[in-house]
C-alpha cells in the first residue's frame, strides 16, 4: 500500500506522518515538491505515484488573510483538493481530505451533524466548503474530516499564548460566546490512520462520505484558558494571572476581518458508530499537551 500525505509539516500533517507510517509505504510530499496553490503541476505529481490513497493535511488557514486573498484561498481549499480527488477516481484510490466547522454558520446551541445545511460566514469556510461539493462531486472514494479548534504542542498554540500572557499580565480577556471542543492534531492522526485502513480494507466504498471529528465535550475559548492556566498552575508554573483572573468577553470585544461561528459544536455520531471509536473528552488532550509543552525552567520549585 502506497500512500502520499501532502503538508507534513503542519499540525495535522507532522502527526500524519507517524500515525500513518504502519500502514505501508509513506510518502511524504512538502510543499517545495507538491504546491497546493498549483494544481494542474499537484495533480501531475501524485499521479505519477500512483498511490492507493492521498491523505490532504495542506490547507489555507488563515482566516483573516482570506479575506484579502480569496483567489488563493480557493486554489488551495477548492481547486487542489479538487484535482486531487479527479486523479483519485482515475486510479480508483482513496482521498482523505480535513474540512472544517466553518462550513457552517455557527447558529444556535446544538451541534450539528454530518446532513446539517451549511452557510460559511466568511471567505476561509466558502473555500473549504467548496473543496467538499468538488471532492463529492468527482466520484473519488473519500473520507472527508470535518474538525474544529486543532493544536498541537509542535509550534504555537492557543495554550502556549494563555501561558505566556498569565506569566506576564495580572488579567486576561477571553472571548467567551464562542463554543467548541479543543481537537489535538495527534488524536486527530490516530483518527484518520484508524479510518483508512478500515475503508482501504473495505471491498467497495460504503465507507465512503463526511464525518465530523473532534473530541468529546465543550467549552469555550475562555473556558479553555482557565483550564489551560488550573492545570498549568496545580504542575507548579507561577502565574501572575490565575484562572480566576481570566475575564469573559463578547466576539465583539475583538475586530476581526472575518467573522467566526459561534456554535462550533460538532455531532460525531456518524464516526462513533460507523468506525466503532471512542473520542476522548477535550480535557484529557489538553492535559497531555501541557504535561509536553510546560518549560520546566519556569516551574515553580518546592
Amino acid at each position: 500500500m502506497k500512500i502520499v500525505l501532502l503538508g507534513p509539516d503542519g499540525q495535522v500533517g507532522w502527526e500524519l506522518q507517524r500515525a500513518l507510517a504502519p500502514l505501508g509505504e509513506l510518502v511524504a510530499l512538502p510543499r517545495s515538491l507538491a504546491d497546493l496553490a498549483r494544481p494542474a503541476a499537484l495533480a501531475a505529481s501524485v499521479l505519477a505515484l500512483r498511490p492507493d490513497a492521498v491523505v490532504n493535511a495542506g490547507a489555507y488557514t488563515a482566516v483573516d488573510q482570506a479575506e484579502r486573498e480569496p483567489a488563493l484561498a480557493h486554489t488551495v481549499n477548492a481547486a487542489a483538493p479538487a484535482a486531487l480527488a479527479q486523479v483519485m477516481a482515475g486510479l480508483g484510490g482513496w482521498l482523505l481530505h480535513f474540512s472544517t466547522d466553518y462550513v457552517f454558520d455557527g447558529s444556535g446551541h446544538l451541534p450539528r451533524n454530518e446532513t446539517a445545511a451549511t452557510g460559511p460566514l466568511n471567505v476561509y469556510g466558502h473555500s473549504k466548503l467548496a473543496g467538499e461539493d468538488l471532492i463529492r462531486a468527482s466520484g473519488c472514494r473519500h473520507l472527508i474530516l470535518r474538525t474544529s479548534w486543532v493544536y498541537a504542542a509542535r509550534g504555537g498554540n492557543f495554550a502556549r499564548t494563555m501561558l505566556r500572557l498569565a506569566t506576564e499580565r495580572e488579567t486576561l480577556s477571553v472571548i467567551d460566546d464562542q463554543i467548541g471542543a479543543p481537537t489535538g492534531a495527534d488524536l486527530l492522526a490516530d483518527l484518520s490512520a484508524h479510518m483508512l485502513r478500515r475503508a482501504m480494507a473495505d471491498a467497495g466504498a460504503s465507507l465512503s462520505g463526511t464525518y465530523h471529528a473532534a473530541a468529546a465535550g465543550e467549552t469555550s475559548w475562555c473556558g479553555y484558558a482557565r483550564h489551560v492556566l488550573k492545570q498549568a498552575a496545580t504542575q507548579g508554573l507561577l502565574l501572575r494571572a490565575g484562572p480566576e483572573c481570566v475575564q469573559a468577553v463578547p466576539s465583539t470585544a475583538y475586530a476581526t476581518l472575518a467573522q467566526r461561528p459561534l456554535n462550533s459544536r460538532l455531532d460525531t455520531q456518524k464516526l462513533r458508530d460507523t468506525f466503532g471509536l471512542t473520542l476522548p473528552p477535550w480535557q484529557s488532550g489538553v492535559d497531555r499537551l501541557l504535561h509536553e509543552i510546560l518549560p520546566t525552567t519556569l516551574i515553580g520549585k518546592p
